[in-house]
């Protein structure tokens, strides 16, 4: 996670604040699309997030589990996940 947390917490700051807008929005009783095109916005970075993530653990766990011969747990995890990310 160390390489690219920068990236990651950009990312997260980022929809944070987009979420704290769409809360905004909500209570001042905006219009229904614009709030949603905000949610569909908040998404694709916290996708975005969680792809920067998924791609280091991969580099660097997946990678030194393999190296030690102890890849199949690290297998099992990225299955489980990509079994909730396609859901």
């Amino acid at each position: 996670m160390h390489k690219d947390r920068s990236e990651v917490l950009k990312l997260l700051k980022t929809s944070k604040g987009q979420i704290e807008g769409i809360i905004k929005m909500i209570d001042n009783d905006r219009y229904c699309i614009d709030i949603s095109k905000q949610i569909l916005a908040a998404q694709a970075l916290l996708k975005k997030a969680n792809q920067n993530i998924l791609k280091t653990h991969m580099q660097t766990c997946v990678k030194e589990a393999f190296e030690n011969d102890n890849g199949d747990e690290k297998i099992e995890e990225i299955i489980s996940i990509l079994d909730k990310y396609y859901k």
